[in-house]
């Protein structure tokens, strides 16, 4: 990409390219050379060398040479590196990876705007910050014409300066900065950090990560591990206010680690949890980052949250701080392709104001949804019907119990054989479909639900 951004020459080639008769070792030399001011320039990104052999390099030169990077529309370039993580995320770093159908499904559900200081804490390869920018860029493409300056500065301002991750695993952040830098950049705002580790740690990594600083967070913690203060510190687990709050038989600690007492629900007890699991300690976080009255956040969290008696002192804190907007349960296979077997639910809320109470008679949307796109084998189980068909376009309509989607299909020829296929193109959510759609009437009249 840095490569075609230099000017050049009429006819004159590009370094990443294979010259007439080139040995193997001239052209490796040369790209090597290049990746290394890429190195210098970006270091949060390239980290360490390339490391595959000559031949290899020639290959994905051969591959690659031909295509215009910068000339690609971002939905394509989405599309390709998305196919290209799912293979990556099926080995070892399948708990960092959420499927695109709940991502688009939450972004979607919250409608994140140009304005919004929007973050994931705990982002992977950064699929929602992603999603989200690419929901305010089609926002811009629907307000402005094409040739419109501000069309572009719409949502690239939005990625540049409203656009926050944290990533605690070094290898996974660089994915996200280059998944970002594929999309148009925004990867600056990605922290290589513990998301749970004091403020003033966090600001060391990106000024902006503060308290009460975000109008939105889509995030998908971390779930099951534990924090323990034998391993990080009794500095480390000071502040939590999530730590003191029990209900009978104490708050998330375990099997191994019961904390004995009958006290009520939500009361706060004197002596504080030595350890705790992350997806407790994440809520507590997504409250503090978020502005007071008007921040909203989506999280999946494992259904033991809502569900477990020992938990209801949990409960009780998230009730007391948040407004619960939606609940909606996903089925048992959600997660399971990419290693995690957890029945988990997705929450909606809004954090309340300093001095608001709750109401008992807020209503809450819920739904269950049988069919979100695809199977525990990771397998499409959208029901998949054709809109229109000429020779080169196709249009089809997948639908799922959470929305359906439009997505366009160009023919083009298939790398490496010359035959032609169907590619997809673009995707659009189609409104008042599915789950979406009842939330979206639920908004203009919020009373009790159930679908």
């Amino acid at each position: 990409m840095r490569d075609e951004k230099t000017p050049r020459k009429k006819g004159e080639p590009y370094e990443f390219q294979i010259k007439t008769r080139e040995e193997e070792a001239s052209l490796a030399h040369r790209i090597k050379a290049m990746y290394a001011k890429e190195m210098a320039r970006e270091p949060g990104v390239f980290s360490e060398p390339i490391k595959v052999d000559d031949g290899t390099l020639k290959m994905c030169v051969s591959h690659l040479q031909a295509i215009n990077f910068n000339a690609t529309d971002l939905d394509t370039k989405g599309v390709a590196f998305e196919q290209f993580l799912d293979d990556f995320f099926k080995g070892d770093f399948g708990q960092y990876f959420t499927p695109r159908e709940i991502i688009e499904f939450c972004v979607e559900m919250l409608r994140p705007t140009a304005d919004d200081m929007t973050l994931d804490p705990a982002c992977g390869s950064g699929g929602f910050l992603l999603y989200a920018m690419d929901y305010v860029r089609h926002e811009a493409e629907r307000r402005f014409d094409e040739d419109d300056p501000n069309r572009k500065d719409y949502w690239h301002d939005f990625a540049e300066r409203r656009l926050f991750g944290i990533e605690i695993n070094d290898e996974i952040s660089r994915v996200a900065k280059m998944n970002m830098i594929l999309h148009d950049d925004g990867h600056t705002n990605i922290s290589g950090a513990d998301a749970l580790d004091k403020f003033h740690v966090l600001k060391e990594s990106n000024s902006k990560l503060k308290p009460n600083a975000f109008d939105m967070i889509l995030t998908n913690p971390p779930f099951g591990a534990m924090v323990k203060e034998t391993e990080k510190g009794s500095a480390y687990m000071e502040g939590w206010e999530l730590l003191s709050y029990i209900g009978k038989g104490g708050i998330g600690g375990g099997d191994d680690d019961p904390v004995p007492g009958d006290l009520k629900a939500g009361k706060r007890d004197l002596k504080k949890r030595k350890s705790i699991k992350t997806e407790i300690l994440f809520c507590e976080r997504v409250w503090q980052f978020l502005r007071p009255g008007t921040g909203r956040a989506a999280i999946v969290l494992p259904d033991g949250i809502l569900t477990n008696s020992s938990l209801q002192g949990v409960r009780d804190w998230l009730l007391q701080r948040f407004q619960f907007l939606a609940v909606v349960s996903l089925p048992q296979e959600a997660f399971q392709h990419a290693g995690a077997g957890v029945k988990a639910s997705v929450v909606f809320v809004r954090k309340r104001a300093e001095d608001e109470q709750p109401d008992d008679d807020e209503a809450i949307f819920m739904a269950v949804p049988a069919n979100i796109g695809y199977d525990a084998t990771g397998r499409k189980t959208a029901r998949v019907s054709v809109k229109s068909e000429n020779g080169r376009r196709k249009v089809e309509v997948h639908a799922t119990d959470l929305f359906d989607v439009e997505v366009t299909f160009e023919k083009a020829a298939k790398a490496g054989t010359g035959e032609e296929e169907w590619q997809e193109k673009t995707r659009r959510v189609v409104e008042k479909t599915g789950v979406l759609g009842q939330y979206r009437a639920f908004e203009k009249k919020p009373e009790p639900f159930f679908v």
